[in-house]
């Protein structure tokens, strides 16, 4: 009896054993196959917003080009007719698609306000050009404005406010135009070496001499260096 008991205890064992072989084989199986649907059930990574861009990494497109100019033939106004220094101004300054006449406007605008600030003080019409306050003064003069030619050819030898070094230099007697407060000067030689520096907290005006030593100048605060007699 015993022994028949020991042996159907062994079978059951046997049994039990070969079913949970066949369920982890089996489980093994759906934890694989369930693998494959869980993997492809997550997104694929598509290009990402940089990735869309990447035909910028490529060559760049060249810089877009000053659009074309009117020929000269071309410049007529709407009604009536352009004198002959009117036209010579704006050869070249027409872009095509802009009424000449704006263009032209500009330019007797910039000749009106010369006339305007040498009527006050002819050193501040002078300063505005050296800055550049007064942008294209040299075209406009030429050829809308010529009684104004004095003031370019002065402010051809001025300084703004900057610094400037080496040919950028011409010895020669200065004086500053509507310095403020807090406008200050140095004039350096070789190796850095101070020649001369000062300030104003005055706002007055104040003259300056650059030598032929000079080897740097640098401005703040005073608007514009003017020439004085010989080298203006």
């Amino acid at each position: 009896m015993r022994y028949q008991f020991l042996a159907g205890a062994a079978v059951v064992v046997m049994t039990a054993a070969l079913a949970a072989c066949g369920s982890s084989s089996d489980g093994s199986k759906e934890k694989v196959a369930g693998a494959g649907p869980a993997a492809a059930s997550q997104p694929v990574a598509g290009p990402e917003a940089g990735d869309g861009a990447a035909p910028s990494t490529g060559p760049k497109a060249s810089p877009t080009s000053a659009p074309p100019r009117i020929p000269s033939d071309e410049l007529t106004p709407a009604t009536g007719s352009f004198t002959k220094k009117q036209k010579e101004y704006l050869v070249d300054r027409v872009p095509k698609g802009m009424d000449p006449a704006a263009v032209l406007q500009t330019g007797q605008e910039t000749c009106d306000r010369l006339t305007y600030l040498v009527k006050g003080d002819r050193d501040t019409a002078v300063g505005a050009i050296v800055t550049g306050e007064i942008a294209g003064a040299e075209p406009a003069v030429a050829h809308l404005c010529v009684q104004h030619q004095d003031l370019v050819e002065r402010a051809a030898g001025g300084y703004a406010d900057g610094t400037y070094e080496g040919r950028q230099l011409r010895p020669g007697r200065y004086r500053d135009v509507t310095p403020t407060r807090t406008c200050s000067w140095q004039i350096a030689g070789a190796n850095g070496k101070d020649l001369a520096s000062g300030s104003s907290d005055d706002g007055k005006r104040t003259a300056i001499t650059i030598p032929a030593a000079a080897r740097g100048f640098t401005s703040t605060g005073c608007y514009a260096w003017l020439p004085e007699g010989d080298n203006g």
